[in-house]
């Protein structure tokens, strides 16, 4: 066992974890100040509820181990509660259990990334049960098509995932997704689209009538998130190698690229620059490196940086052009975002795009992996959120959202003034 190695990914996982934290701070900013603690709590019921499930069978479904991974859908009943994973096999890089942290943080994040379309109007309860049935039947078997890696019997791990392996059998390429582009990006913008659809428009919805309540908070979880994005890509390579130092430097070039690009648009459109505008651009570009971290030269990872805050910053206005309400961007930013980024590896990928003289291939099984992964996620996050609103209910009253959902879902207030109380 490589003791560096395991190090770095266990302090990998670390920072992944950190990064939802961020994101309800990033998130937690955007919204209304009486929205706050709901939105926030959001993405803490999501570390709760996914790391337990995580646990009991998450890691079962989207990692069935060696053999016979590369349909759809498969479990390894070995691994439910992680029986099997308890021993490290001999000449293994790394426990298999620093694997299964490391794994779990990534399917923490992307529920909590469907959340922001659905800010200011949905039931705290109702969140919970879509966000555990999603993840079992969407987000688990999706990160088996695309990072199932298989524990061989000499403690190695191999790819075996249809959109990895399966393809590479048809195409001679494999789907490139170094690190979640499709899993989580695609997979997350997918269903926060469709949740929008179900629960419908916010309270005068309208082109600047909502405003964020805390920008420095806005700020801080970008931060945050770019902080925890370094061991979210450069942890992907699962050792501390030429690769993983490629991934770091390209998780600073891109979104750096991004935020400028952003800001220029900004300036052009609304004529100011504004911080939000910074942190959504530096998290534009977070988003389109992911899944190309491994696989750009850092020169052209600035230029899928630059071309993602230009995409990004005009995407995120298509919500008020085709009517639906994404309150914070979801699909602007991390649908949008992840498909730029998964596609453009189809060009511009180290040796196998077609830039390099390639015959297409690698763009042909960009785009199938991109398109499955969206339908597949909004087809059955559509029928969930659908289900839970006709049943249970999915979102607050009107007059509860005006009011405050802060105070009506969780009984408290995310700002509460001494003076004022007395």
């Amino acid at each position: 066992m490589d003791q560096g190695n395991t190090a770095f990914l266990l302090l990998a996982a670390a920072l992944v974890l950190l990064m939802t934290p961020g994101l309800a701070f990033f998130y937690g900013g955007l919204v209304k100040a009486k929205s706050v603690i709901s939105m926030m709590m959001m993405s803490f019921g999501a570390i709760g509820l996914i790391g337990v499930l995580w646990a009991i069978y998450g890691y079962a479904i989207a990692f069935p181990g060696a053999e016979g991974t590369i349909f759809p859908w498969s479990i390894d009943t070995g691994a439910i509660f992680l029986s099997n994973l308890l021993e490290t096999p001999d000449g293994a890089a790394f426990p298999p259990l620093a694997f299964v942290a490391f794994q779990a943080t990534f399917a923490i994040i992307t529920v909590a990334l469907v959340s922001g379309a659905i800010a200011d109007r949905a039931k705290f309860g109702s969140w919970m049960i879509f966000a555990g049935i999603w993840a079992t039947v969407v987000y688990f078997p999706v990160a088996s098509w695309v990072f199932n890696f298989g524990l061989a019997d000499d403690g190695s791990f191999a790819y075996g995932g249809w959109l990895t392996h399966g393809l590479q059998d048809v195409f001679g390429v494999g789907t490139i997704d170094f690190a979640g582009g499709t899993a989580v990006h695609i997979n997350a913008g997918a269903a926060a689209l469709a949740l929008a659809l179900v629960l419908g428009k916010r309270v005068g919805f309208a082109k600047g009538i909502s405003v964020p309540h805390n920008p420095p908070f806005v700020l801080l979880g970008a931060g945050l998130l770019w902080f925890g994005w370094f061991g979210f890509n450069a942890g992907s390579e699962l050792a501390a190698d030429n690769t993983a130092a490629l991934a770091f430097v390209n998780t600073i070039v891109a979104p750096a690229a991004a935020l400028l690009t952003w800001l220029v648009v900004e300036k052009i459109k609304d004529g100011k620059p504004t911080s939000v505008g910074a942190a959504s651009g530096a998290v534009a570009g977070l988003v389109a490196i992911t899944p190309a971290c491994g696989s750009l030269t850092p020169g052209w990872a600035l230029v899928l940086g630059a071309l993602a805050g230009v995409i990004c910053a005009l995407a995120i206005d298509l919500k008020f052009k085709l009517g639906f309400d994404d309150s914070l961007d979801v699909v602007g930013i991390h649908l949008v975002g992840g498909l730029v980024g998964t596609l453009y590896l189809g060009f511009f990928a180290n040796g196998t795009g077609l830039v390099y003289g390639a015959d297409g291939s690698q763009l042909l099984v960009q785009a199938i992996a991109a398109l499955s992964v969206l339908i597949y996620s909004f087809v059955i996050a559509f029928v969930i959120g659908f289900i839970i609103e006709k049943t249970i209910g999915f979102r607050i009253k009107n007059e509860d959202e005006v009011a405050g959902i802060d105070l009506v879902v969780h009984g408290e207030e995310g700002y509460v003034l001494a003076e004022a109380k007395a």
